[in-house]
């Protein structure tokens, strides 16, 4: 498979994972009577980074294989790391300007960051004998 539409298909099971895993800390908020629309922003936000900065990492990491195949090892290390340093940068600026407005949430807008490993272990376990694993070697 071309690693574009692999690394699109993995996003797009992500995507769906964060917003199942959303739903459902938004209904265990209602739950427990606390649903606001601070919450349903928060997990919105959370999810969004979260996929997002899955699908850079994988983008990030296709572009350093792509290199080491070329026999450039340490233009490839180079890439990684930005990647991960303009990722979190990103990511940390976007969580600290919605906690600092007020209109999300903070636990509900930083949980979802934390479900897509699962998400991924959970598409590995039910997925097909013979495809690339799910997991990012991080």
């Amino acid at each position: 498979m071309d690693s574009r539409k692999y690394i699109l298909k993995q996003t797009a099971i992500v995507a769906l994972g964060e917003t199942l895993c959303v739903g459902a800390m938004v209904g265990i908020y209602a739950l427990l009577n606390h649903f606001s629309t601070a919450v349903v922003l928060g997990g919105v936000v959370g999810g969004v980074l979260s996929v997002l900065n899955y699908m850079f990492m994988a983008i990030g990491a296709m572009i350093a294989a792509d290199k080491a195949v070329e026999q450039n090892v340490k233009s490839g290390k180079a890439i990684v790391r930005m990647s991960l340093i303009g990722r979190l940068a990103v990511m940390a600026i976007v969580l600290i300007a919605f906690a600092k407005s007020g209109l999300c949430n903070l636990l509900a807008m930083v949980l979802p960051l934390a479900f897509a490993r699962p998400i991924l272990m959970v598409a590995d376990f039910f997925g097909k004998a013979g495809e690339p694993s799910n997991e990012p070697e991080c």
